[in-house]
């Protein structure tokens, strides 16, 4: 038997605990600032994929999401569709690849005022305008876009509320 007490550490030990304790506080630090998006990841994935295809339907009148986006329409849907653009698909695209926690509150928030954007760009598609006459209605895009915004902005809520 050994002479040395087995709660002292052996020689060269000293080191390799220290490496380890530093790869555990690593994944720890790592840890806190991400979540898991588990089966909301692919609900928020299919989601972004909905308002891509809203952007390429009819917005208003004869002009697509990609044409409002780039100036025709009127301001209101332009704000949605750079709103939703921004907050939808490109902040939702970086926070799925990058799981930080700060970003799924950024997509939370930034849904909820896309969607109210969305909202007030349908009831201008479908309020009268200066000459009294009723506009021609939101186009089925926009529809597609304010539906695919709500369900982004209830996904990121839950997923930022998840992280405890």
């Amino acid at each position: 038997m050994s002479d040395k007490d087995p709660d002292e550490p052996r020689e060269g030990n000293g080191a390799g605990l220290e490496e380890l304790g530093a790869d555990v506080d690593a994944a720890v630090s790592k840890a806190v600032r991400t979540v898991e998006l588990g089966r909301r990841g692919f609900a928020i994935a299919v989601a972004v994929f909905g308002l891509v295809v809203g952007l390429v339907l009819p917005w208003v009148g004869e002009h697509f999401g990609w044409e409002v986006l780039a100036g025709e329409g009127g301001a209101i849907p332009r704000l949605f569709a750079t709103t939703s653009t921004v907050f939808g698909v490109a902040a939702s695209a970086l926070a799925l690849a990058t799981r930080r926690w700060w970003l799924t509150w950024v997509c939370a928030i930034g849904s909820w005022i896309a969607a109210v954007d969305g909202l007030l760009a349908i009831w201008s598609q479908q309020s009268s305008s200066a000459s009294g006459a009723p506009g021609d209605g939101p186009g089925v895009g926009m529809i597609i876009a304010v539906v695919c915004m709500v369900v982004l902005g209830v996904q990121w809520v839950r997923v930022a509320w998840s992280r405890n």
